[in-house]
């Protein structure tokens, strides 16, 4: 099966103003299939759905990735964890798509990340060879995924030494040796979920944001617009329900028990810029590691909690400052000098969809839960699909369009908006071709007009002007926080926020209509 890939500026994959205006009055008349839901599920069955050719709209009350899909680790990765707890078809799954993604689907978007595992002089022996095990399996499902060496090398031990050399900041007093492995490095899953959706808008979805779904069946959808102030019913012949956490709302009888997952920001220079990855056990939980990822821009993402989150599901989900003393508390653990609340830049967290009720839990945390997902029909006819993760989104879309359509599904070989090969890449900034691939060029060009566009939007901030100028004109930001926060993901950093704030706000000024 060969592969699609877009050409770069293709004016079918932009999100413009002009574009809302016009996939808004497309949808006046009747529609094959309404998505509710704009993260990173919701934009993969948009696209599914798309390539198969049917008309789809797909409606999110706020902004593409909004909720869970911007608040993950960053990481596609291949289901090591999983198989700790006997989950082996969920493990085969992410495998499996993880080989997709970082071979044909969003190879821009994802680099192998060396993951170290390090021995310490308190590591028991049976800790050691279960990892060892784990990561010979690990090389089993890649293998079987068909992802090459040469994209994933093999897993292998360590002298102490080359840890060292990887994990500076290590306790190398304390270090006997340690176990490597590879993985996917995602540079930013709010990126992955606006390529996916242009890309599902060139196949010729409508991509309507600010648009607040009110009510729903089978075969009526009544949102209402958040721009215009207007209510808009939709006729369509199916609707597919890919809210999440928040997936009840159109299905009561769907259980979704939110599972906390806290992450905290660090600077890479406070643990002497790591080279990998690493991962350590949890003391006395099977199968649980808290990891410290390197991340570009000088950053490091420390993690992660897996706790129930009870009670109303938040918008924005507050990080509790217990989670952010717990994670650092693991890592510590490896480290010559332990990290603190105080060394946190930053912390976000975001809420799981794990499909198991509540009261099967028994306790407070949701590691055990699967993380499998569910596809269902409820009463009203709305189809559901919730649960598993990021790295398998194109498989739950490709699940649930398959109940709605017997044309075959064809996202194994669609590369997203910014795959394919990178013209003219000498002289553009690394962050560009990291972020936009072979849509740098492009995005660059943007500055050619107004070179002040080249400049980073403040002081200290890697994002630059022309990021922002393209998150408007092209990837349907219409607010500051939509720029700040999952067009260039300044965020993950308190104090950029600030300094960010005025040339966000000009540019929204600038170039919205």
């Amino acid at each position: 099966m060969s592969t699609r890939v877009l050409v770069p500026g293709d004016p079918g994959a932009d999100l413009s103003p002009a574009r809302r205006r016009l996939d808004r009055e497309a949808v006046q008349t009747p529609v094959d299939l309404v998505v509710i839901g704009g993260g990173i599920t919701g934009a993969g069955v948009a696209l599914d759905a798309a390539s198969r050719g049917l008309r789809v709209a797909l409606l999110e009350q706020a902004d593409l990735a909004f909720g869970t899909s911007r608040w993950s680790s960053k990481l596609v990765h291949g289901g090591l964890r999983y198989l700790a707890t006997g989950d082996v078809a969920t493990a085969w799954e992410s495998a499996v798509e993880r080989g997709l993604l970082m071979r044909t689907i969003a190879p821009f978007l994802i680099q192998p990340m060396a993951q170290v595992v390090p021995i310490m002089d308190d590591t028991p022996a049976a800790s050691a060879l279960l990892t060892r095990v784990g990561f010979a399996a690990g090389d089993a499902l890649r293998f079987g995924a068909r992802t090459r060496r040469s994209t994933l090398p093999t897993a292998r031990t360590l002298p102490a030494s080359k840890v060292r050399r990887l994990l500076p900041a290590i306790d190398a007093s304390r270090l006997r040796g340690g176990l490597l492995s590879w993985d996917g490095s995602l540079e930013d899953d709010a990126r992955l979920t606006v390529a996916v959706a242009r890309t599902a808008a060139a196949y010729g979805a409508h991509i309507l944001t600010r648009m607040r779904v009110v009510d729903a069946d089978g075969g009526t959808v009544v949102a209402l617009d958040e721009v215009t102030g207007d209510s808009l019913t939709i006729r369509t012949r199916h609707v597919i329900n890919a809210t999440g956490v928040w997936s009840a709302s159109f299905d009561a009888d769907i259980a979704v028990t939110p599972s906390r997952g806290t992450h905290v920001v660090l600077r890479s220079s406070l643990l002497k810029n790591p080279r990998a990855a690493m991962t350590v056990p949890v003391p006395d939980m099977r199968g649980r590691y808290c990891f410290l990822l390197p991340r570009p821009d000088g950053l490091v993402i420390a993690g992660i909690t897996d706790v129930a989150e009870p009670g109303p599901i938040a918008n924005v989900p507050q990080v509790p400052p217990e989670d952010i003393a717990w994670i650092l508390t693991q890592v510590s653990r490896a480290l010559r000098q332990p990290v603190t609340p105080d060394d946190a830049v930053g912390a976000f967290t975001g809420l799981r969809p794990l499909v198991q009720a509540a009261d099967a839990i028994g306790g407070s945390t949701t590691s055990d839960v699967s993380r499998q997902h569910l596809v269902a029909r409820g009463p009203n006819g709305v189809w559901t699909v919730t649960g598993g993760k990021l790295t398998t989104y194109r498989r739950m879309a490709e699940d649930v369009v398959n109940r709605i359509t017997n044309v075959p599904c064809e996202t194994k070989s669609i590369a997203l908006i910014g795959a394919g090969a990178l013209t003219q890449a000498q002289g553009l900034p690394a962050r560009l071709i990291r972020r936009y691939g072979a849509e740098a060029p492009r995005v660059a060009a943007l500055a050619d007009d107004d070179p002040a566009l080249r400049q980073p939007v403040a002081p200290g901030v890697s994002a630059l002007g022309v990021e922002f100028a393209f998150g408007v004109l092209n990837e349907g930001a219409r607010t500051v926080e939509d720029l700040i926060e999952r067009r260039c993901r300044i965020s993950l950093v308190d104090a950029d926020v600030e300094r960010a704030l005025p040339a966000a706000e000009a540019a929204i000024e600038r170039w919205s209509d």
